[in-house]
């Protein structure tokens, strides 16, 4: 089964000038550079992992103010990043302040 959209098409010259008209600066590097988006992939993972569980969202609204909710309150505050030694941004901050 092929992807709806085939990676080849995101290093296309012809996706780049598209992208270029738009004012929109690629983020992906050489052809099988897998780390390029390597933490937005994280993101989502944890994001879908956590968050996008079996139950149905109602509306576009609401899975937005659960995601935005999610984002706010759990994953910019008190997850812990290995970037940052395992350690929630909270803690870091404070550890930067003393």
């Amino acid at each position: 089964m092929r992807r709806p959209i085939e990676s080849a098409q995101y290093t296309s010259s012809e996706f780049a000038v598209l992208a270029s008209g738009f004012g929109i600066r690629l983020s992906v590097g050489r052809t099988g550079q897998c780390w390029d988006n390597a933490l937005a992939e994280s993101f989502f993972a944890t994001l879908k992992s956590d968050l996008a569980t079996d139950r149905p969202w109602p509306n576009r609204i609401a899975a937005r103010a659960a995601v935005f909710e999610w984002i706010e309150s759990w994953y910019n505050l008190r997850r812990l990043h290995s970037s940052l030694g395992y350690r929630s941004p909270i803690e870091y901050e404070a550890a930067l302040a003393a």
